[in-house]
């Protein structure tokens, strides 16, 4: 959704109320802001699908692991995708393999939640 960014998700934005495309968690827990939109198979060629993760409490992590499963409604189709992006929750570029609507389940440090996004199939 294009919205204003949660008070939690604006750290380093410049306006006060900040419009982005962006998804939250189910739990509330983590905002992917996208700044790619839309997220596209195969990836742009002139950079990639960029994601910025933000976690709602402050947190110290190695590492966000990312179990992705692509969906239809509430049936998985194919089997799961792993994806990682070192130092835990910030800027990213996460592809997948497919178009489609795709459940992430996230986790870092002693966190986790989920969040459903779309990826398109780039034009051509």
């Amino acid at each position: 959704m294009t919205a204003v960014l949660p008070d939690w998700a604006r750290s380093g934005f410049s306006d006060a109320e900040p419009i982005a495309q962006h998804e939250v968690g189910h739990l509330g827990e983590i905002a992917a802001i996208i700044f790619r939109s839309p997220l596209v198979v195969p990836p742009p060629t002139d950079g990639g699908n960029k994601i910025l993760w933000v976690s709602r409490q402050a947190t110290i992590a190695n590492r966000l692991d990312i179990s992705a499963q692509r969906m239809d409604g509430t049936v998985a189709i194919g089997g799961p995708v792993q994806r990682f992006v070192d130092g835990g929750p910030g800027p990213s570029y996460v592809d997948l393999p497919q178009a489609g609507c795709w459940r992430l389940t996230l986790s870092w440090a002693d966190r986790t939640d989920s969040l459903d996004l779309e990826y398109m199939d780039r034009p051509t």
